[in-house]
């Protein structure tokens, strides 16, 4: 059979190359309608990409919207039963602000979720095909990995006020070790604590080189714990080759009102912001009154789309020029012909702008 897979835009074969990897591991696919109520989104904007979302009144006066995220839909309808565990996948269109055009677009995504008995082998299952994910569109990249709980402990082991741990956050998002210098100075924090906590930002690398950095962060239970099934995890990954491509990053802050434990956010080589975010989110089924756990990732295929589009080397590989007096059958044998040869073509009777191409035939008629 022919291998059409040419034909597809890059986030079409994207899509298509990870839904047949979720299927490899038992994952079903989940399918919603493009509208859900508006108040769903907007009880939730926090755990948006954006919260700019698109709205309009239904017949019968309900206001609806385009749906911006499928995460929020899949929790909705998951019925939780007393064990067990769902396990699905999904290949939709959102409507958001694409990052790229900073205007409304519709955008492919891709993802996974696992609702219900989430266990250690659930957690390590993810994190592997988020990884897997990653090597699907390139070779070259990177699955940064932290812990929710671990830097909460560490936050709250300092005894910083309530503000004073908002701003640790924020600046443990961005990396900036003197900003949270600022704040344990200005908490008054003592400098053994301090310490610790400055580590949060610093320690970061492969897992056989930092877990030994950890211990330091066993200030309570529940940090040791949270640094012990680190170890767990990234032990599991390294033993089915998945090692080498996991950093320990504790800069990845998802929102804490919504997620809880792990967190990871994937990158690829030319691609300067993250292309796949997830992790553990049971704030976020509490909020929504469900008593289940839950994990799961997203796949942006809007970031993939762009950078494929300006790193392209070619828009076609032939283009064909003729004039008004070459007949539609000269030209249709020669276009014909290129792509009987594998070669993709485009016939015009201009040269277009901004046009990449590798070679250009030019078909002479007789002169008018």
């Amino acid at each position: 059979m022919e291998n059409y897979g040419w034909a597809l835009n890059s986030d079409e074969r994207a899509a298509f190359k990870l839904r047949a990897l979720y299927k490899k591991y038992g994952y079903t696919q989940y399918r919603m309608s493009k509208f859900e109520e508006y108040d769903l989104y907007a009880r939730n904007k926090d755990f948006l990409v954006s919260d700019n979302v698109i709205t309009f009144t239904d017949t019968d006066g309900k206001l609806l919207a385009l749906k911006p995220d499928v995460t929020l839909s899949i929790i909705k309808s998951n019925k939780e039963s007393a064990n067990g565990i769902s396990k699905v996948y999904y290949n939709e269109h959102v409507y958001r602000v694409s990052k790229g055009t900073q205007s409304f677009k519709e955008i492919m995504q891709v993802g996974l979720e696992c609702i219900g008995d989430v266990d250690g082998y659930v957690v390590t299952e993810v994190l592997a095909l988020a990884a897997k994910s990653l090597d699907l569109i390139s070779e070259n990249n990177v699955l940064d990995l932290s812990d929710l709980s671990l830097v909460k402990s560490v936050i709250e082991y300092a005894g910083v006020s309530f503000s004073g741990e908002e701003k640790i956050i924020s600046f443990l998002g961005e990396k900036n070790v003197e900003g949270v210098r600022t704040v344990l100075r200005e908490e008054k924090v003592d400098a053994e604590k301090a310490t610790i906590v400055e580590k949060l930002v610093t320690v970061y690398g492969a897992p056989s080189k930092v877990l030994k950095d950890l211990d330091c962060f066993k200030v309570n239970d529940r940090a040791e714990k949270a640094v012990e099934n680190l170890k767990g995890l990234t032990d599991s990954l390294a033993a089915i080759g998945m090692g080498d491509k996991i950093r320990i990053d504790f800069s990845v802050i998802n929102d804490i009102n919504y997620y809880n434990g792990v967190v990871f956010k994937g990158f690829v080589s030319g691609i300067p912001t993250g292309i796949l975010s997830g992790g553990q989110y049971d704030n976020l089924m509490n909020k929504m009154g469900k008593t289940a756990r839950a994990i799961g990732f997203a796949v942006y295929l809007d970031e993939i789309e762009n950078f494929v589009k300006d790193t392209e080397e070619y828009d076609v590989d032939v283009l064909v020029v003729y004039d008004n007096g070459v007949s539609p059958k000269d030209i249709s044998v020669k276009v014909n012909e290129i792509v009987m040869g594998g070669e993709t073509a485009l016939a015009k009777k201009t040269i277009p702008e901004r046009l990449k191409y590798k070679r250009l035939v030019e078909l002479k008629g007789e002169c008018e």
